[in-house]
This record gives structure tokens, sequence and C-alpha cells, in this order.
């Protein structure tokens, strides 16, 4: 086999990488220094872009909201899928069963997942007719006209959408965990409580780490279930950095602006992701 052999297998995806990832990327990165609105020819404005962010109040209350984002989806997304995980391990009868069903959310659209979930948040869906039926409210919360409801409630259908999927992570972690360990720490007396606090949680701090990475990238740019649900209100309530820089280039056609937000939110995100790894190294170091 010749020495280019490698790289002709890899040129298909190379060039993928190239055209659809690479290409934009570059485009993005210097659109961020331009005044671009589609309709007229790009103009070099330097750092007025950057600049700009610094006064604008929509931007301040969608980091903000992106934050708010990201605390709430971290004990959700990274604490709930390892007890599910820890559920699903065992082995018992149609199991197998169990964990397509915990899975089924993860390859549902987003689009049909926010759909269903405004008929459950609906002022007649199930979810006030139980909280009504029990006396715990007399009259139908408005879900997802309630500045006070609305971010909690996208939120809890972006975790229930998400634990599937690093359900199936931390599951990949704790098969890779021999039995061996367990028996031993069965013998030495070691309940179940104390086997996943010394045991499970240690040896899947890796994975932990992968899933917090996820989690903090999925929060600063939730979209989806925003757009088809609340269009970012009540009085951008609901408005994440994602949404923000959608509205900015493809409803206000400012492509300069959105990219520069974009570029910010890359570099934040990559800083977040190099910090949790390495406490994540240094944890499971000790």
């Amino acid at each position: 086999m010749t020495w280019y052999a490698p790289w002709l297998f890899l040129l298909p995806i190379a060039v993928l990488f190239g055209v659809f990832f690479l290409w934009p990327a570059v485009l993005a990165v210097q659109l961020a220094f331009y005044d671009y609105s589609v309709i007229r020819p790009a103009e070099l404005v330097g750092f007025d872009n950057f600049r700009r962010m610094i006064d604008d109040e929509r931007f301040w209350r969608a980091t903000l909201n992106s934050l708010l984002y990201m605390v709430g989806l971290i004990p959700l997304n990274v604490v709930i899928p390892l007890v599910l995980a820890v559920m699903v391990n065992q082995k018992i009868r149609a199991i197998g069963a169990f964990r397509a069903i915990y899975y089924l959310p993860a390859i549902t659209s987003m689009v049909a997942v926010a759909i269903a979930w405004r008929y459950v948040y609906n002022d007649a869906g199930i979810l006030n007719w139980i909280l009504q039926t029990f006396g715990i409210t007399e009259q139908p919360i408005q879900f997802l006209l309630s500045t006070d409801w609305a971010l909690p409630s996208i939120l809890f259908i972006e975790a229930w959408k998400q634990m599937g999927t690093y359900m199936l992570i931390y599951l990949a972690g704790l098969q890779a965990i021999s039995s061996d360990v367990y028996e031993a720490a069965t013998i030495d007396g070691a309940n179940a409580v104390q086997q996943f606090l010394r045991i499970t949680v240690p040896l899947t701090i890796p994975y932990v780490a992968v899933v917090l990475t996820l989690t903090m990238e999925s929060a600063s740019k939730v979209f989806t279930s925003v757009f088809v649900l609340t269009g970012g209100g009540p009085d951008d309530s609901t408005m994440s950095l994602g949404y923000y820089i959608w509205s900015l280039a493809f409803q206000r056609f400012e492509m300069g602006y959105a990219s520069a937000i974009a570029l910010v939110l890359w570099g934040a995100l990559i800083l977040l992701a190099m910090m949790n790894f390495r406490v994540s190294r240094a944890s499971y170091d000790v």
C-alpha cells in the first residue's frame, strides 16, 4: 500500500469538513469585523460590532438567559442521567425496552417535542388539569406567557429531551467498569450507596466532563424550543444567545453583528470547555 492510500480514504470527509464547516467558520470570523446586511456590500468596521455589544441591552438579556439555562440544565443533565444510567445498567428482564424508552426523546425531532409540550402547557392541558385537580392552583398557569414560568418551562423541555443522550454516555462509562471492583467492595462490606459514591462517581468523572461540556454548549445555543414556543418572549424572558444571533442574522439581516456575537460565544465555550476538562482531570488524578 502506498503512503497516500490512507489520505485518499480521508479525502471525502476532509472535503465535506472543509466545505460545510471550516470555510463557513472562516467567513463568519471575517464577517464579525464587517457591517453586512445582505442587501448591500459589506463594509469594514473593525471592532465596532464588538463595542456595540457593551450597550446592547438585548445582548446582555440573552446572555443572562443563557446563563440561567446553563445553571438549570447542569444539575438536570449531569446528575439525573447518571442515576438513570445506573438504573438501566442492572441485569433485569426487558432492560433493553427501558433503555429504548428513556432514549426515545433524544431521537425525536425537537419541533415535534416542542409542539407536544405546547399542549401539555396549555391552559386546558394535562399539567394544568393535574394542578387544579389536586388543588395546587385555582386558575390555569400561563406557562409560556408568564415571564416567571416561560424560561423554566423551556428549560425543562430541553433537559427532558437531552437526558437520553447523556444517559447513554454514562452507560458506556459504567459498562467499562469491571464488575470485580464492585464484587471486592461488596466483600469489604460496602453497601449500594457507598459503592455509588466511592466507585461509580469517581470512575465516571471523565464522562461527567464530557456531559458537562455538552450541556454548557447546548444551554448557550437553545433555539428550536424557543423558536417554536415563545419566539424569545414574553418580554425577551426566554431569548437565548442562539435565538438572538438567529434573529439578528435572519430577521434583521445584521450578519456582521450576529457573527461578532457568535464569535464571542464560540470563544467563551472554548474557555469553559478547557476549564471544565482541567478541573475534571485534576479531580480524576486525585
